[in-house]
């Protein structure tokens, strides 16, 4: 009867909780949960669900001893650790709302640290290459590509799956999806790829996803990389919802952006809708590494398809959600669950939330949200798990004088960063140049006063473009965006390499 959750720590009881403490456990929940009274947070939603499967569960004795006695399974080898840390633990009351944050870590347990050799993640993987006529550009980009693929090629092993599809207005299957043998034999067919036409990223997308579908398994890491240098026209809806219905099936989906033409917003909205990473890639002599390093990393994943589920009280609005690492972007927070794709052993997933609290609370502790965080556990057998934190903070008549951890306040102070070319990218679309040329120049002060010295004389630069053109350039749009993200993960890369 082994579930994939645990119903104790759905509705926060102990194992020897009363059948009365079930119900009043239930009850709270669902007063906070319940679609009825929490209709804005899509998460509420799917959190009900969970705790009303909980509770039908416990309510029945017999299926409750079943369960019982399968529990301490459950408990034993590797799984991973859920951390959730507030920017203040006690807010004064004020009859306006107030701002709070929440830091959430997911990380491999101690165990799975110490026993490096069930790290046996095994890859269904498609490429899906842009092959259109711009890839003949920047020293015959698509040569590059044809590098990478080798390189990919070589570091899988014979366990692993791989399929390529090359697209431009039309897909081609380069290599069906199949075990990777003969590798001489499937380099050759990479070799082949010529570079010509337009580019329709759904006509790839739509080939790729045939592809990665003939193996689709739980115990594989099954990701599919996106990577072209052009815009598509007239099916970014259609390509974004295949995403999505993929995703649901268990693909993650990684774009990476190759020079400055194709179009950063859609592709970071397809990789997040998936749980997927957005990279941008500025010349094709890095393709071969990005590439390499990308593969690399999912050869390493500890727990596959993770997800966060966030539910804050009915009274209390989620405004946005962060990643900051592996690899720094804003995600979605429209749906039930946000995807976050992989956990690898030697890296951590965190995430920054934003949330308005409501005016005039009462004074006392109080709920604000209840987090969930799932995916799957690979190795010998596939296994499910799922942390719940649930959070509360104190109302007080008082001025709060403690700072925020110093984790949250690293972040906010590089996530300012990437807000202020936000900032300045959107009053640039609104005419106000001044603006926009004013809020570039304070983004090159602080990034001078960070070290960040390349990146601070790039902002310099457009920001006296801005001022003589009233545009920027599509190179230093891109950079700004894309490298202030990185800085963000800065800290964990340090942590990581300790």
């Amino acid at each position: 009867m082994l579930l994939d959750f645990d119903p104790y720590g759905e509705l926060g009881i102990a194992t020897s909780a009363s059948q009365d403490d079930v119900k009043a456990a239930y009850r709270r929940a669902a007063r906070r949960l319940h679609p009825d009274t929490n209709r804005d947070n899509p998460g509420a939603a799917a959190q009900f669900q969970e705790i009303t499967a909980a509770y039908n569960l416990l309510i029945d004795e017999s299926k409750r001893r079943t369960f019982d006695s399968e529990f301490a399974q459950m408990k034993q080898g590797a799984f991973f650790n859920f951390r959730v840390t507030t920017s203040k633990r006690a807010l004064m009351r004020l009859n306006e709302p107030q701002v709070i944050y929440m830091l959430a870590d997911i990380l491999p347990n101690t165990y799975a640290a110490e026993h490096p050799e069930k790290r046996t993640s095994r890859l269904n993987l498609t490429l899906v290459l842009d092959r259109s006529n711009s890839m003949n550009g920047d020293g015959a980009r698509i040569e590059k590509v044809k590098v990478a693929a080798h390189q990919i090629i070589d570091q899988l092993n014979q366990d692993d799956i791989l399929s390529v599809v090359a697209f431009n207005d039309r897909a081609e299957v380069i290599i069906p999806a199949g075990l990777v043998k003969e590798k001489n034999s499937l380099k050759a067919r990479v070799s082949m790829m010529n570079a010509s036409g337009g580019t329709e990223i759904y006509e790839g997308l739509a080939t790729g996803v045939e592809q990665i579908r003939k193996f689709i398994a739980p115990r594989l890491v099954n990701h599919m990389i996106i990577l072209t240098d052009g815009h598509t026209y007239g099916d970014h809806e259609r390509t974004v919802n295949l995403a999505r219905t993929v995703a649901s099936e268990g693909v993650t989906i990684s774009t990476m952006g190759l020079g400055q033409e194709w179009n950063d917003k859609f592709l970071d909205e397809l990789a997040t809708s998936t749980g997927g990473t957005c990279l941008y890639i500025s010349s094709a002599s890095a393709v071969v590494r990005f590439l390499n390093d990308h593969v690399r990393g999912l050869t390493n994943v500890f727990a596959e398809r993770i997800s966060i589920s966030v539910a804050p009280d009915p009274d209390i609005k989620l405004e946005s959600a962060f990643k900051l690492a592996p690899n720094p972007q804003p995600l979605t927070i429209d749906q039930g669950n946000i995807p976050l794709g992989s956990l690898q052993f030697n890296r951590i997933i965190s995430v920054l939330f934003q949330f308005e609290m409501p005016p005039d609370m009462e004074i006392g502790f109080r709920s604000a949200a209840r987090l969930s965080a799932s995916g799957d556990i690979l190795g010998d057998k596939i296994r499910r798990h799922k942390v719940v934190n649930d959070m509360s903070l104190e109302i007080t008549e008082n001025n709060v004088t403690d700072e925020p951890p110093t984790a949250i306040l690293e972040a906010l102070g590089k996530l300012t960063l990437y807000r202020m070319q936000e900032h300045a990218q959107l009053a640039l679309e609104k005419g106000d140049v001044p603006e926009a040329t004013r809020r570039l120049e304070n983004l090159a002060t602080r990034l001078f006063e960070l070290g960040e010295t390349d990146l601070a004389q790039q902002t310099q630069a457009e920001a006296q473009q801005v001022a003589f053109t009233s545009t920027l350039s599509d190179k230093g749009r891109k950079a700004l965006k894309y490298h202030t993200r990185l800085l963000l993960s800065a800290p964990y890369q340090e942590k990581n390499s300790e």
